[in-house]
């Protein structure tokens, strides 16, 4: 069923790996709802669509007709939407007890925030994700929508619909996917909720080693007004980007002086912007600093 982005990226994924997928789209372009903008579909390779108004009697049975051929149903509407077009997962596993309906929505099925409207930004505040990314002393800034729409939402659906297929193959029946992209941003999350559950970080934001705090896992203006990024964590790599940066060791606190990191980054950040960007990576490109250009998206299809 026709939906902003996490659906069609869920569908978009499956196509990409050999599906068949059909997109139920609604008879008119350019809604409120979906603007003009989606007429140039990022999602749509591979995929087939037909438009059908679920308005009307005729075009609902259209629907249950396909059901009957289909492994799989994905739809991204707000609880109890396709239940009052008689396409509830009740109604169309009637029709087809081996399908696989897939319900994708940012808060879930049941709950306070159920029927609420909601975008990406939302749901990965309520996860605890969105308050990770930010700089020390900064309000929360979203990345973009890759987190929650996409990460936690489409590409989660999609691992959700796989193992559903697999558990399939061996009962015969089909089930119901509750794909929420507030629970995929959480899921996302594990790791730092361990982090901060063992004592191994805090909610001081910027002091950690992830969370821009570490002068070593930043990233770094250049002299061109571009930028870098530096990952080198394990103490090698942290030896091989000081020797590139050329800075003597002797002259530098501790890599682990937490108390000293920003006096470090600000050094760290004098020397990286004598070069420019490209300069930087003919230093870099080859070793083991961890270090890589922050490439604009329209930069990425040249880079080599």
């Amino acid at each position: 069923m026709a939906g902003l982005a996490p659906s069609p990226y869920c569908g978009m994924i499956l196509a990409d790996f050999g599906a068949h997928v059909v997109v139920v789209d609604r008879p008119t372009e350019g809604t409120p709802e979906i603007p003009n903008l989606m007429a140039k579909n990022p999602f749509a390779r591979g995929k087939c669509s037909v438009r059908i108004n679920l308005k009307t009697k005729e075009g609902v049975e259209v629907v249950k007709k396909m059901i009957q051929n289909y492994d799989v149903l994905i739809e991204p509407y707000r609880p109890g939407v396709m239940e009052s077009l008689s396409l509830g997962p009740e109604e169309a596993m009637k029709i087809n007890p081996r399908l696989i309906y897939a319900r994708l929505t940012g808060w879930g099925q049941c709950g306070p925030y159920a029927s609420m409207a909601g975008h990406d930004i939302d749901y990965i505040a309520l996860s605890g994700a969105l308050s990770l990314f930010r700089r020390k002393g900064e309000k929360p800034l979203p990345p973009c929508n890759i987190l929650g729409d996409f990460a936690g939402g489409g590409m989660l659906c999609a691992m959700g619909i796989l193992l559903a297929l697999i558990e399939r193959s061996r009962s015969g029946k089909g089930q119901v996917i509750d794909a929420a992209m507030l629970d995929g941003a959480a899921n996302l999350s594990t790791f730092f909720y361990g982090l901060l559950g063992n004592g191994l970080m805090t909610l001081d934001i910027g002091t950690n080693v992830l969370d821009s705090g570490a002068p070593y896992y930043q990233t770094y203006e250049t002299a061109d007004g571009k930028f870098v990024a530096v990952g080198a964590i394990e103490a090698r790599f942290y030896e091989k980007l000081l020797q590139g940066l050329g800075l003597d060791p002797s002259t530098l606190p501790d890599q682990n002086d937490t108390k000293r990191w920003p006096e470090m980054t600000q050094r760290f950040a004098g020397v990286f912007k004598t070069k420019t960007r490209d300069e930087w990576m003919k230093i870099f490109e080859g070793t083991d600093a961890c270090v890589a250009p922050v490439l604009e998206l329209d930069e990425v299809n040249a880079h080599s």
